[in-house]
């Protein structure tokens, strides 16, 4: 198995998704390239833009839709993961999983960037063919101003003027509608009337500067809440349009809905920076708090004992579910404190407490999280009891390498444990 069966595989994940450029062969071409780069970086190769690479084509291909990130996503944690590694008994199978997980969240991330790229190149587009049509105005009116309404109603993307004094002149349907209004109630009224109080932010500032004459066009995201709560995401582009002296004429405005992207981009962060079975963030998240982390710090590292016995004994659905329960429970003793609860690896977990006051407040916290995780719990009508095992580590500043305060945990984890072995009285 090589790059071909990856594309193959990947080509049959994306079947029905959209409706590409290409054909069916072509497509498992590009994907048989990209996949080439993906099998190299799972198995430890240098080549860090793969993931992102393969999300720009998938986009230039014309695959924007939600559907395909999550199928591409499944077939780089699975399909990749099978094809990269020897068999179920290979060695490097734990460093190729990881790596395939990092190159998934790689994936959604640069799917996410060429959208956006995608979506402003379009505004800018509109914008420039806006603009054009204003200027021909001045010089052939009456034929520009024809070809200026059929694009000014008929566009896609909110288009709006305003005058020197701040009040709109007129505006299409497609941003009366963005922000709740019609085209017949928003000429004549002032900006500020329009949107009300609760949405005078620095996109207003921006503008109330523009009609001031203090800048010549901005560009920002904002977000405009509507009367009956639901908050649409704005990008909007602002423009003056002079006369043939250089005097401001008027300021035109540009704005996409971009609701639904903000949403997908919120949506793929969250799956690439948290675990799929649990919902606590996972290791690569971890490690970005971590070096961000309000020192002083303090570590809680926690290994579950017992939990291959369960999964032999009732097999893996009951053990993924007694996982959601420690979860949870782990979740609720933290709550209240500043604190991030993690899982790092398969029975592995780790709570992060920031501006921690030292080592009473640690062992304070790994008592209740030992109290928490041992209580005796119910899966399926069976009662079952997990062992942990907890190590903390407290740093008054954050080490240069992050790694140091997982191992550091760590050693203090394996040292209870063994421990505890030596003295049967624990």
């Amino acid at each position: 198995m090589g790059s071909w069966e990856l594309a193959a595989r990947w080509a049959d994940a994306l079947d029905g998704v959209v409706a590409p450029t290409l054909n069916r062969t072509q497509i498992e071409e590009m994907l048989a390239a990209l996949g080439s780069g993906l099998i190299d970086a799972a198995r430890g190769g240098e080549d860090g833009d793969s993931a992102r690479r393969a999300a720009r084509m998938l986009v230039a291909a014309n695959y924007r839709d939600p559907a395909a990130v999550s199928r591409s996503v499944r077939v780089i944690c699975t399909d990749l993961v099978d094809i990269a590694t020897d068999g179920p008994d290979d060695p490097a199978l734990p460093q190729i999983r990881d790596r395939a997980i990092g190159l998934a969240a790689d994936f959604a991330a640069g799917f996410t960037a060429a959208l956006r790229a995608a979506a402003l190149a379009e505004q800018e587009a509109t914008l420039a063919a806006v603009l054009a049509a204003a200027r021909e105005a001045e010089h052939r009116r009456a034929l520009s101003e024809a070809r200026f309404e059929a694009v000014f109603d008929g566009a896609s993307v909110g288009i709006g003027t305003v005058d020197m004094t701040g009040q709109v002149v007129n505006c299409n349907a497609t941003l009366a509608h963005m922000i709740g209004q019609t085209p017949e109630t928003m000429p004549g009224r002032t900006v500020a009337d329009i949107l009300g109080p609760q949405n005078l932010n620095d996109a207003f500032d921006q503008l109330q500067r523009m009609v001031a004459g203090e800048s010549e066009s901005f560009r920002t995201e904002t977000e405009h809440l509507h009367t009956d709560g639901r908050v649409t995401a704005i990008d909007l582009s602002m423009s003056a349009v002079r006369d043939a002296d250089g005097g401001i004429q008027f300021l035109i405005g540009v704005a996409v809905d971009v609701t639904e992207r903000k949403q997908l981009a919120d949506r793929l962060w969250h799956e690439a920076n948290h675990d799929a079975l649990t919902g606590l963030p996972n290791r690569p998240h971890l490690f970005t708090r971590l070096g961000s982390a309000r020192a002083p710090i303090g570590i809680c590292y926690l290994d579950l004992d017992g939990f291959k016995e369960i999964n032999d004994l009732w097999g893996h659905m009951i053990g993924d579910r007694v996982l959601r329960v420690v979860a949870d429970r782990m979740v609720a003793a933290v709550r209240g404190v500043d604190a991030m609860a993690a899982r790092i690896g398969g029975d592995e977990f780790l709570v992060l407490v920031e501006n921690c006051s030292g080592e009473k407040q640690l062992a304070q916290l790994a008592d209740e999280l030992m109290a928490a995780l041992t209580e005796p719990l119910e899966v399926d009508g069976h009662m079952l009891a997990v062992g942990v095992s907890i190590g903390t580590a407290f740093f008054e500043q954050l080490p240069c390498a992050v790694d140091e305060l997982v191992h550091a945990a760590d050693t203090a984890m394996y040292r209870n444990k063994n421990h505890a072995r030596r003295d049967p009285a624990r």
